[in-house]
């Protein structure tokens, strides 16, 4: 049983967390789900479910039943789900490299650093031509992908996260199906 002392302290906690106070942070709150679109199911999407349909009957094959179609069903969402995660995540990476003067917001915050220090009574020894140099440098060739990816981390864990599920969602739908397929095989 629960002591009144934890009800009172769980209740004071639940006031304490109740989301974003800010109209702004709200609306940024309310986007996180939407920021890739991979949170909204395969069946919203019309020209993705045509595709779940489609692959489905070719899935379960001809002369199959309802329970033997809707399992099916279930392995192409998943299917569809995982090839949209990887699409986007290939997207991501190709139009972030095709970025000419890509610079992660560590380098950037690290050039403003040093900006602001030029502008200060005392500033650093350095020569106009050194700090253009280094303020106009960007990473190139393998830098660059490691830049890319050590910055843009957030979200490609993000679509790593929802590539999971995907993988993992596809895995216990094969497994249904395949056990569904062998109990109708044995029965026959």
């Amino acid at each position: 049983m629960t002591s009144e002392r934890k009800i009172t302290a769980n209740r004071a906690n639940a006031w304490a967390s109740t989301g974003p106070q800010t109209t702004r942070g709200r609306a940024r709150a309310a986007r996180n789900a939407l920021r890739h679109a991979l949170s909204l199911p395969v069946s919203s999407i019309l020209a993705l479910s045509e595709e779940v349909e489609a692959l489905a009957r070719e899935i379960a094959g001809p002369g199959a039943n309802a329970a033997t179609q809707e399992l099916a069903r279930r392995v192409a969402e998943a299917q569809i789900d995982l090839r949209r995660v990887r699409y986007v995540r290939h997207q991501f990476l190709s139009d972030t490299l095709t970025i000419q003067d890509y610079d992660s917001h560590a380098n950037m915050r690290m050039k403003a650093r040093v900006l602001r220090a030029f502008l200060r009574p005392n500033p650093p020894d350095m020569s106009i031509e050194a700090l253009w140099k280094f303020m106009t440098s960007t990473p190139q060739g393998p830098d660059k992908l490691a830049t890319i990816l050590s910055g843009e981390a957030k979200k490609l864990l993000a679509m790593d996260r929802y590539e999971r599920r995907a993988l993992s969602r596809r895995k216990f739908a094969i497994r249904a199906f395949d056990e569904a397929r062998r109990v109708r095989n044995c029965n026959n």
